[in-house]
């Protein structure tokens, strides 16, 4: 069974702490979000600030218009410089998902690193290359178009 990799990166002309208050809320999550998923929070979060061992509840409807549950621990903090959240029930076999923000000249830069392995073995495998590696690439262009228009 393969683990497979993603990688995203975009320069965003905010401070690394807007990035931090922005991108660390779990409310901010659904703005960035394709509307097709109707990415929707669970969690009462009472805007409380990210913390290790936080566990928070989704649904969304990644295909076919299929709702799904899914929920993932926040398994490492370092503010305001990365995060790490982890799914703990979901579609993947695997998936965890560090973003990363580093400051430069003229804002920063914002990175996010997904490892993840699908079920299925070689069934998933298959999946992945037809449907899911293109559903993620798709998901983080149009978070980038997004970011642009809120951001500039």
């Amino acid at each position: 069974m393969y683990i497979f990799h993603y990688r995203a990166e975009q320069s965003l002309p905010i401070t690394i702490s807007e990035a931090w208050d922005f991108f660390s809320s779990p409310k901010n999550l659904a703005k960035i979000t394709p509307p097709e998923m109707d990415f929707q929070i669970l969690t009462s979060l009472d805007d409380r600030e990210i913390y290790e061992g936080m566990v928070i509840d989704y649904t969304v409807k990644p295909l076919l218009g299929l709702p799904l549950r899914w929920q993932t621990e926040i398994v490492k903090v370092n503010k305001p410089f990365y995060f790490t959240d982890r799914q703990v029930k979901g579609p993947y076999k695997i998936w965890e998902h560090t973003h990363t923000y580093f400051e430069k000249e003229n804002g920063i830069l914002m990175t996010d690193e997904i490892k993840y392995q699908l079920p299925l073995g070689i069934l998933g495998n298959w999946m992945n290359t037809l449907i899911v590696q293109k559903k993620i690439e798709s998901i983080f262009a149009y978070r980038k178009a997004i970011l642009i228009k809120m951001f500039g």
